[in-house]
């Protein structure tokens, strides 16, 4: 499968059949993160695998909404701020941006093997932060859920069309 075709399949699960990732795939997924580029190669990411069921059924409430207690597992996505690259003009810090690309990886690769996932950043970060003891340099960005897909059909992606966000040499809307 070529890139766009596999971009083209990736899309957020929200129903996952009971079976367990396997621990190769999960590690695939988790390495496709690892590799992700960063601005200035500093690496700010970090991410929690939470599989234990007690500590799902804490997270659940965090984000409540029936269909995630179906994902057996979820990935805690923490991006490191004291680890960021800062843009010298503006201080404009780059954490949330690295992690959000190795997010992608993660989503494209687990797409790739078969899997789920789902990009959750409507939760309660505080509860989270403390449930976990995150220290205050790194943030809880995003929840992803991911496990095998429970579903019949896949849902339909509504894009845009080139037209409407690419501008040739200049910005006309």
């Amino acid at each position: 499968m070529n890139f766009i075709e596999l971009a083209t399949q990736r899309y957020s699960v929200r129903s996952f059949a009971s079976l367990p990732v396997e621990n190769e795939k999960l590690l695939q997924v988790l390495e496709a993160a690892r590799i992700a580029p960063s601005a200035a190669n500093f690496q700010p990411c970090h991410f929690i695998v939470v599989s234990e069921p007690e500590l799902l059924q804490m997270i659940y409430p965090l984000y409540p909404r029936e269909w995630l207690k179906s994902a057996p597992l979820i990935i805690v996505a923490l991006g490191d701020h004291s680890k960021g690259w800062h843009r010298g003009k503006d201080d404009k810090d780059f954490t949330v941006v690295d992690l959000a690309i190795a997010i992608d990886h993660m989503t494209l690769a687990a797409t790739e093997l078969g899997l789920g996932t789902c990009w959750i950043c409507n939760f309660d970060t505080e509860k989270l932060q403390d449930m976990f003891n995150i220290p205050e340099n790194l943030e809880p960005i995003a929840l992803i859920p991911i496990g095998y897909p429970d579903i019949k059909t896949k849902p339909v992606k509504l894009r845009k069309s080139l037209e409407q966000i690419v501008h040739w040499n200049d910005f006309e809307v």
